[in-house]
């Protein structure tokens, strides 16, 4: 096996695509392992591989990782981003939460009923607009700094990042009333590591279309 961080899951964004955004932010290189069939899924199970039964499955330093959250601290912490105490790493965490409380909507958002995909999109663009979005543009404007937590890159940065995108591509215009955030997306597409996660033929996975979700509903089926 090589050195590099090994990644199981589906070949998706879903659970997995904000390691992937930590993982190449920090300009790591990783192996993917994509599951296919739920006999792949039963087997890793089996093998004693998913400590919850669960994927994102990361192999790293001789673990074998699961639970996203801590997949994504123990790589934050190991590349030197995940603040220099114990307050920005509260912050830190703070931030992610918030973050990941508006991407689960998102991670959501293509396996819900055609009937209810409209009211789902206007929910997503009103937690961005009046709940999220706001908190991030007021913490860059008080201390008029490039990056969220002392001044400095760190993970709260890359979540924040993917959020953005992940939103605009359901609304297009959703930063219009978010000057600081304009100018932070832009400092971040222009970072080195991320300007080459953001480039065609790099690991970042599309949006999910209906084979995403079928494959999704194979795999896991009980």
């Amino acid at each position: 096996m090589s050195g590099k961080p090994r990644l199981t899951y589906l070949n998706g964004r879903g659970r997995m695509e904000p390691v992937r955004w930590l993982l190449a932010a920090a300009g790591v290189e990783f192996e993917e392992v994509y599951l296919e069939t739920k006999e792949q899924y039963d087997k890793l199970i089996k093998d004693g591989f998913l400590l919850f039964q669960q994927v994102p499955l990361v192999e790293i330093d001789g673990m074998k990782m699961v639970q996203t959250r801590a997949i994504l601290s123990y790589i934050a912490g190991k590349y030197n981003l995940y603040g220099k105490d114990l307050k920005e790493r509260a912050l830190i965490d703070m931030y992610v939460e918030g973050i990941s409380d508006l991407m689960q909507m998102i991670l959501m958002f293509p396996f819900s009923p055609p009937d209810a995909k409209e009211k789902t999109l206007e929910s997503i663009k009103e937690r961005a607009t009046n709940r999220y979005f706001p908190v991030f543009e007021k913490v860059l404007k008080q201390h008029g700094q490039d990056f969220l937590v002392g001044n400095k890159f760190s993970w709260a940065d890359v979540q924040l990042m993917e959020a953005i995108l992940a939103v605009e591509e359901k609304v297009p215009a959703v930063l219009s009333g978010f000057p600081q955030l304009q100018v932070f997306k832009t400092k971040m597409s222009n970072m080195p590591t991320i300007k080459k996660f953001l480039q065609p033929g790099s690991p970042r996975k599309p949006p999910p279309d209906a084979h995403y979700v079928e494959t999704v509903l194979k795999v896991f089926k009980k």
